[in-house]
C-alpha cells in the first residue's frame, strides 16, 4: 500500500468491508458514520469517528483534522424501500455528500460506491455503456449523487456494484445481505420466500474489498464509471437454494415466489452488472471475481465449521 490514510464513509456491510481490508494490508483507515459500526474497527486495526455526512460543517472540519489523501463514499440511505417512499430526502442526502466531498477534495481518489438501481432492467446485462435510467427512488439518487461527484472531482471514480453479500453475525439488527438472511433462517428450520423471477449477479464482499483498494492505489488513470458484478446470473431463488445445499438444510424450506410479492417488488427485474472495461486495467482486471457457488461455499463455514466441496 502507498503512504497515508483512507476516510471510509459509512459503516454498514460494504464500507466496513472495504475498511477491513484497508486496515489488514496495513494502511491508516478511518470509518465514520452517525452511530459506531456493529464490528468495532480497532478489532481489525481500523479507526472510527462520528459523522453526520449530510453536514457539511462537520465534513469539512473532519477532512481538515485526518487530512486523509482517498476517500471511499459508501453513504446512505441505502434502503430501497425507505427511498422509495421518501424520494426527496433520499435525493437530497445522496447528492449532499457527494458534493460535499468533491468541493473540499476536487483533486483526491474519491472512490464512490453506487448501484444497479441506476438500470431498469430491461437488459439482461449492462455495461458502463448502458445509458442509465433508474428503477426506483434510491436509483435516482445514486445516479445524481454519481454525476455530483464527477463533476467537481474528476479524479473520482464510480464503482457500481451488483447485489452485495457477506457474513453477518445471527444477533445483529437486521440483515443487510440477502445471504445473510438466508442462511440464518435456514440454519434455524425457518422457511425462505425467494424471487423467481429477479435475476441478479451477487458480488461477494471480500472481492468488492479487494478491487475498491486496487482502484485507490491505482497509479494510472481511470475511467470514470466502472461495474462490478459477479460472474453468475442468477435468480434469488436459484441463490437462496444454493445456500440451502451448502448449510445442508432441507430444500423444502427455500419458497420460489413471483418478484412482485415481496419487498424486491420496486427493485429492477435484472439487477445485474458486467464489466466491459474493468478486466482490462492493470493490476485490477486480474483480481479473480470469485462465483456464487464458491463465494457461498467459502460463508458456510462460518455456520457450520467446515466449508463443504463444490457441488
Amino acid at each position: 500500500m502507498t503512504g497515508g490514510s483512507t476516510l471510509v464513509v459509512g459503516s454498514g456491510l460494504i464500507g466496513t468491508g472495504i475498511a477491513r481490508c484497508l486496515a489488514r494490508a496495513g494502511e491508516p483507515v478511518t470509518l465514520v458514520s452517525r452511530r459506531p459500526p456493529a464490528i468495532p474497527p480497532d478489532s481489525y486495526g481500523a479507526r472510527w469517528a462520528a459523522l453526520d455526512a449530510t453536514d457539511g460543517r462537520d465534513c469539512r472540519r473532519l477532512l481538515s483534522r485526518l487530512r486523509p489523501e482517498r476517500v471511499v463514499l459508501v453513504h446512505g440511505p441505502s434502503d430501497v424501500t425507505w427511498c422509495e417512499a421518501h424520494p426527496d430526502e433520499a435525493l437530497a442526502a445522496h447528492v449532499a455528500v457527494a458534493d460535499t466531498f468533491a468541493t473540499a477534495m476536487p483533486d483526491a481518489r474519491l472512490v464512490m460506491i453506487s448501484t444497479d438501481n441506476v438500470f431498469d432492467g430491461r437488459s439482461a446485462r449492462h455495461t458502463e455503456n448502458t445509458p442509465p435510467a433508474p428503477a426506483n427512488a434510491y436509483g435516482r439518487a445514486k445516479l445524481a449523487a454519481e454525476r455530483a461527484l464527477l463533476a467537481k472531482a474528476p479524479r473520482s471514480v464510480i464503482l457500481r456494484v451488483s447485489l452485495v453479500y457477506g457474513h453477518e453475525p445471527a444477533d445483529a439488527d437486521k440483515w443487510l445481505n440477502f445471504f445473510a438472511a438466508c442462511a440464518h433462517r435456514l440454519r434455524r428450520g425457518e422457511p425462505v420466500e425467494a424471487p423467481d423471477d429477479h435475476w441478479t449477479t451477487p458480488v461477494l464482499l471480500d472481492d468488492v474489498a479487494e478491487v475498491t483498494a486496487a482502484l485507490l492505489h491505482a497509479r494510472h488513470p481511470l475511467p470514470p464509471v466502472l461495474h462490478l458484478g459477479g460472474p453468475d446470473r442468477v435468480t434469488r431463488a436459484e441463490w437462496a437454494a444454493t445456500i440451502a445445499r451448502a448449510l445442508g438444510a432441507p430444500a423444502r424450506l427455500v419458497t420460489p415466489v413471483p418478484r412482485a410479492r415481496t419487498r424486491y417488488a420496486s427493485r429492477p427485474v435484472n439487477a445485474c452488472l458486467a464489466s466491459e472495461v474493468l478486466p482490462a486495467l492493470p493490476g485490477i482486471g486480474s483480481i479473480a471475481v470469485r462465483g456464487v457457488r464458491e463465494g457461498v461455499r467459502l460463508l458456510a463455514s462460518d455456520f457450520t465449521g467446515t466449508a463443504p466441496p463444490l457441488p
